[in-house]
């Protein structure tokens, strides 16, 4: 694929794993198998997926002015990703993910930290930079304002973005509609589009809404028409930041001029090759790894 640009504006985290043969119950203690301190967010989990699978990536947050702030520099810088627009906050820790894995999946609780200083201000200061991209991707773990912001921006330039609208937010519906793509799961269409079948969500917003369905694949509408992309059966380790490999996969392909089922098709592989490692960033694939899997599924 030729190489395109895309602005990732979202949040930088530290992730704090924990594997677990179980979930503890309330007031219970038990023993953990492993802990994991590594590179997360869902904002810079999807710089690094899209850098790694080809693009040229330019990364709009912020972290604070701590170890793990620098540290997520320096993986960006480490993976090729422009870092001119992450802003280092004095006095306020980097945002870090509390995560648990155990029984094949996964539960998270994030302390948002300076990811909830992205500002509207932020983002008219790297506008310039984001303008010039082939495609911007928000994810819903910074502030709603300044989410809302970028996407009216966008919707005003032409310049097409992609909200995956995770964690829902209140009053998400009114920005996701600036959106040139969406891409809910069932839970987060439903609250985006109350009171609609899915069959009605995904019809209304034909051509740019990709409602995710876990192990059953990607439904999408097109010419009128439902149609569902399936998922790769793999042996998944850790599903932790596989969303946001599908979401990165996606964005690159469909900025490289794919259609809908060839770019979900792509964005499938790169989220089955991912589940397989351990970690968020640690198991997404390069861009020879999904090419591999596509070219040997095709024999």
């Amino acid at each position: 694929m030729t190489q395109i640009s895309i602005a990732v504006i979202g949040s930088c985290n530290i992730d704090v794993v924990v594997e677990a043969p179980k979930r503890p119950l309330a007031g219970e203690t038990i023993l953990g198998s492993r802990l994991i301190i590594a590179q997360g967010g869902k904002g810079a989990n999807q710089a690094v997926a899209a850098a790694r699978l080809g693009a040229k990536v330019y990364m709009v947050g912020c972290v604070g002015d701590d170890d793990y702030g620098r540290s997520v520099i320096k993986n960006f810088e480490a993976n090729g990703i422009d870092t001119g627009n992450v802003k280092v906050v004095p006095g306020v820790t980097t945002g870090t993910a509390h995560i648990t894995l155990a029984e094949g999946d996964n539960s998270i609780i994030v302390i948002k930290g300076a990811n909830d200083l992205v500002t509207p201000e932020l983002i008219d200061e790297a506008w310039p930079q984001i303008a010039g991209c082939d495609m911007v991707m928000l994810q819903h773990e910074i502030p709603a304002a300044a989410i809302a912001h970028t996407l009216k921006k966008c919707a005003e330039a032409g310049v097409k973005a992609l909200l995956n609208p995770a964690p829902v937010l209140e009053g998400a519906q009114d920005w996701a509609k600036d959106a040139a793509f969406i891409t809910p799961n069932e839970h987060e269409a439903q609250a985006l589009f109350p009171g609609k079948s899915t069959e009605e969500i995904l019809l209304e917003n034909e051509g740019r809404l990709l409602m995710t369905l876990g192990s059953k694949g990607v439904a999408y509408a097109e010419n009128g028409a439902i149609n569902t992309v399936p998922a790769f059966k793999v042996q998944a380790v850790d599903t932790t930041g596989a969303g946001d490999t599908f979401n990165s996969a996606f964005a690159v392909a469909r900025a490289c001029g794919k259609t809908m089922s060839e770019s979900i098709t792509f964005a499938n592989a790169a989220a089955a090759l991912s589940v397989q490692k351990i970690g968020a960033q640690g198991g997404m694939p390069y861009l020879d790894e999904v090419e591999g899997m596509l070219s040997e599924c095709r024999k």
